[in-house]
């Protein structure tokens, strides 16, 4: 009977109910996936205060302050997409970059482009991660980003547009520290270097440990609006980490490098 005055339904407990509850906690479980670690998680937890507060003296019928409250949850929707605009606009993009009927793909499947294919695959993946070893071995200071839906808007400062094959060679050349280009990260689409010296935006999150670079950061940062994946090359210690979703993995072995290049160039994301 309580819920049933605080929140203004009867609960009949039908299927479409149960369903509409499940979808809902569903929702607000994927959205406080997305904004944990981040500034936005304390807005968030504010804004369910804020709206538990006015069901409460709803009910109790404190009339001033229902019509207070009233009014910041009758504007709940606008502060949603202001304050929460980053995590709207990854969502939306991540829907938008779900095609099944993808041509490129269905192509690529067809038997006479399968050896091809893969013979090309074994190629990039030996050069990339020969290439990875060498800088980590020097302990030169890398970041590649690897994304299947690069726009140039995305990037505020892509840097300079190459459209080149990958190799082991350009790659270290491109990340040598007498390189203007060295500072800046690489981006990878659809198997060649799109640009280099591109400048990414830096992650804010307080689950970042506080003694990694700007490096670091910035790897991270370009996943949490995209679907994109970095991996990075430690300048001081040459340790090979990668982030992706917004989080970091630090201090990855050879093997499990290997292994996510590998599934990052024939498209089977992050399963390291």
């Amino acid at each position: 009977m309580l819920l049933v005055k605080l929140f203004g339904h009867k609960f009949d407990y039908s299927v479409a109910d149960t369903v509409d509850l499940i979808l809902v906690l569903l929702l607000i479980y994927w959205f406080y996936k997305r904004i944990r670690g981040t500034l936005g998680i304390n807005m968030f937890l504010g804004m369910l205060v804020i709206y538990g507060a006015y069901r409460m003296v709803r009910f109790f019928k404190l009339e001033v302050l229902t019509d207070l409250l009233g009014h910041f949850v009758s504007a709940g929707v606008i502060v949603i997409i202001i304050v929460f605009q980053p995590e709207i606009r990854k969502f939306l993009l991540s829907l938008g970059n779900v095609n099944v009927l993808d041509r490129y793909k269905i192509f690529r499947k067809l038997p006479f482009n399968q050896k091809q294919r893969t013979r090309q695959q074994e190629t990039l993946i030996k050069e990339i991660n020969r290439a990875v070893e060498n800088l980590s071995a020097t302990k030169t200071g890398a970041l590649m980003v690897f994304t299947d839906h690069f726009r140039l808007q995305d990037l505020p400062n892509p840097g300079v547009q190459l459209q080149s094959h990958i190799s082991e060679k350009l790659l270290e050349s491109i990340f040598n520290k007498n390189s203007p280009l060295h500072d800046g990260a690489v981006i990878i689409a659809n198997h060649r270097i799109i640009y280099a010296g591109s400048v990414l935006p830096v992650s804010e999150s307080s689950e970042l440990p506080e003694r990694i670079g700007l490096r670091h950061r910035s790897a991270v940062g370009i996943t949490e609006n995209s679907d994109a994946i970095s991996l990075v090359v430690s300048e001081e210690s040459g340790n090979i980490s990668f982030a992706y979703d917004g989080k970091l993995k630090q201090n990855i072995s050879k093997e499990e490098t290997l292994k996510l290049i590998t599934n990052l160039i024939i498209g089977k994301g992050v399963t390291v």
